[in-house]
């Protein structure tokens, strides 16, 4: 059942993709700091779209690196305490009277 869901929402998207790309078939050139570049405005918008969810990927891998190490470094102070807490349950108890 989920994979005719997944197979659904795939051509959705794929026939979506196409009627953009039929919406904008017009030319534009696209000028840059060394030259210029004619395209369709479709595929000058997917490749943008694109460049833009990898940015936005490589800016959080950092962050992401980070919480790791930080989840990495409290699961080995907590298992530090833990077995500590277990040695001193060992320990006899010392009854003063």
């Amino acid at each position: 059942m989920q994979r005719l869901v997944d197979l659904i929402v795939i051509i959705v998207i794929v026939l979506l993709g196409l009627s953009f790309a039929m919406l904008n078939k017009d030319v534009v050139q696209l000028n840059y700091y060394f030259g210029s570049v004619t395209t369709p405005l479709s595929l000058l918008l997917t490749v943008v779209l694109i460049v833009g969810a990898v940015l936005g990927v490589l800016s959080t891998i950092g962050i992401v690196v980070r919480q790791r190490a930080e989840i990495a470094r409290l699961r080995r102070r907590t298992r530090m305490e833990r077995k500590a807490i277990s040695e001193r349950s060992k320990l006899p108890v010392s009854t003063t009277t």
